[in-house]
């Protein structure tokens, strides 16, 4: 049985680790031991920070939703309060950009979520 000869895939193999590690500083971009080391702990940072990235984004819209409603007068919670017995469905992600983009618009459901709160 003739032996086998596996050059081209661990060339391969490691091409493409050195290939996502391009850009790197150092050793980390040429030396394949460590450039495995440096790809895979930024994959976890990746795949870590997708998650957060999500977590960030509702934060800033809630601010802005927040700054927003406080010059009608309001809290964050008693708005979304009043939205929700009023009703409205839009997500936070589409109030902040009305709040932010269309002010007119924004105060007509601020005026809806007023109204439908208990006096």
């Amino acid at each position: 049985m003739p032996r086998i000869k596996r050059g081209v895939t661990t060339r391969q193999k490691h091409k493409r680790i050195l290939d996502q590690a391009k850009g790197y500083r150092g050793r980390r971009k040429n030396t394949i031991r460590i450039a495995r080391q440096a790809v895979e702990k930024a994959g976890q940072y990746a795949y870590r920070d997708r998650k957060v990235k999500k977590r960030n984004f509702r934060a800033l819209w809630i601010q802005r939703i927040n700054a927003a409603v406080r010059a009608e007068g309001l809290t964050y919670s008693q708005f979304m309060h009043g939205a929700k017995l009023a009703g409205i469905e839009l997500d936070r992600k589409v109030m902040a950009d009305l709040a932010m983009n269309e002010g007119g618009a924004f105060k007509t459901i601020i005026a809806q979520a007023k109204k439908a709160l208990p006096a």
